[in-house]
């Protein structure tokens, strides 16, 4: 059985479209929305993720040191899941979700940073019991690579220059993919019964390819 390829909109879409082609993969998504801390909104205490049905990834000592309360938590969880739930409608457009239970499951994104949407992905995908899990990336940092490895079965990264600065410099075209294109790219690539024959994805091109 082919594995699942599931990107990180909107980036992620490009190049796990290129992923699944290769392999003859069915192509899915996992919609992240990170709930910061008030006073520090890039700090993480907690992550919506949608990878077939909701589930919620907390990090407890996040909210501890912060303090940030239950009420505060529940109110942006709500709030992030219409979100989620806004972004399914818009990009899958009814479309049944690939299952992944029992499947060598590929979770693509176009780059890591801080690696804390990845981590919270990948933990929400842990859930679902695939047979096994592998994260792949064009370019991350070192680091991130390291402290992301105890999540997944295999990382695949083909660069962690250093120092690492930004993931679009790493790109010959790094543009802000549009929703457009994500519906484009997710309707080229089908679903579970996604023809062998796709034509090529409109991704965003790293240097050399």
């Amino acid at each position: 059985m082919a594995p699942v390829v599931l990107a990180l909109p909107r980036g992620g879409v490009g190049v796990a479209a290129e992923v699944a082609r290769a392999l003859k993969a069915p192509l899915d998504i996992v919609l992240v929305r990170k709930i910061g801390i008030p006073f520090q909104p890039e700090l993480a205490a907690a992550a919506v993720v949608d990878g077939g049905e909701p589930e919620i990834v907390t990090n407890e000592d996040v909210v501890e040191l912060s303090g940030v309360s239950g009420q505060y938590l529940n109110t942006a969880v709500k709030r992030e899941l219409e979100e989620i739930e806004r972004r399914r409608r818009l990009y899958l457009q009814g479309r049944a979700r690939v299952p992944l239970g029992g499947r060598t499951v590929i979770l693509v994104d176009d780059g890591i940073a801080t690696g804390a949407s990845v981590r919270a992905a990948l933990r929400a995908l842990k859930r679902k019991a695939p047979k096994a899990l592998i994260l792949a990336v064009p370019v991350a940092p070192a680091d991130a690579v390291d402290s992301l490895r105890t999540e997944v079965d295999e990382i695949v990264c083909l660069s962690t220059p250093e120092p690492f600065v930004a993931i679009g410099i790493h790109y010959n075209d790094f543009h802000q993919m549009s929703d457009a294109e994500v519906i484009a790219l997710l309707a080229e690539a089908g679903g579970e019964d996604a023809s062998e024959a796709r034509s090529p994805a409109r991704a965003r091109r790293l240097p050399g390819t």
